[in-house]
């Protein structure tokens, strides 16, 4: 179900590694296909041949800040291109794992790349695209750390790094979600199932 204009909604799930985004989403999918949309589940980098085999890179192999921010931004372009934007205009939801939102907290306020280069390569990938709901989970180092351990795989090499980046992630997802009140919402990825879903509930069925 699309809105008026035809255009379906864009949905992001971000947050630190650990704080369970990635679990809820088959969830959301099954809520939002229950009243009645069209959904495509989707992630970042990722979500098409040739974005998934250069998330392969970022997450595997050794590499400058720099080097790292243009393959998110080269996977986001195809992404964008043959997976979200056809999506939308054909009126399907799109529910993505991380977005542009990653890039700010990840690369701007992890590694700290200059944020008006990630806003210039954002402007030429994204071509004016916004999600429409952000959801930020959210938990201490302490939790992130006890579920990656739990997870049973060997950790990608964002997940290996030390506490300082993880604070530096988190504070940057805080301060957007303080800029962006409208599109953002803050779940505290502590919280029980339930207590999260309600949560969910509230913030992407009133789209």
């Amino acid at each position: 179900m699309a809105d008026a204009s035809g255009r379906g909604r864009f949905i992001t799930l971000e947050g630190v590694d650990g704080a369970g985004k990635s679990t809820h989403i088959p969830w959301i999918a099954r809520q939002l296909r229950a009243a009645g949309h069209a959904v495509v589940v989707t992630r970042e980098p990722g979500g098409t041949p040739l974005a998934e085999k250069l998330r392969s890179l970022i997450l595997c192999e050794a590499m400058d800040p720099l080097t790292e921010t243009l393959l998110l931004f080269a996977a986001r372009a195809d992404h964008v291109q043959h997976i979200i934007r056809p999506a939308l205009e054909r009126g399907d939801w799109v529910l993505c794992d991380r977005f542009g939102d990653a890039t700010v907290a990840y690369q701007h306020g992890g590694k700290g790349v200059p944020i008006q280069l990630i806003e210039r390569l954002g402007e030429a990938a994204q071509g004016g695209l916004t999600p429409d709901r952000t959801l930020v989970f959210d938990c201490s180092y302490e939790v992130s750390r006890e579920r990656l351990a739990a997870a049973g795989r060997a950790p990608d090499r964002f997940e290996r790094e030390d506490r300082g980046f993880f604070d530096r992630v988190r504070t940057a997802y805080a301060r957007l979600a303080e800029n962006e009140p409208s599109r953002i919402r803050r779940i505290d990825g502590a919280n029980n199932l339930e207590q999260i879903k309600g949560e969910l509930r509230k913030h992407i069925l009133v789209l």
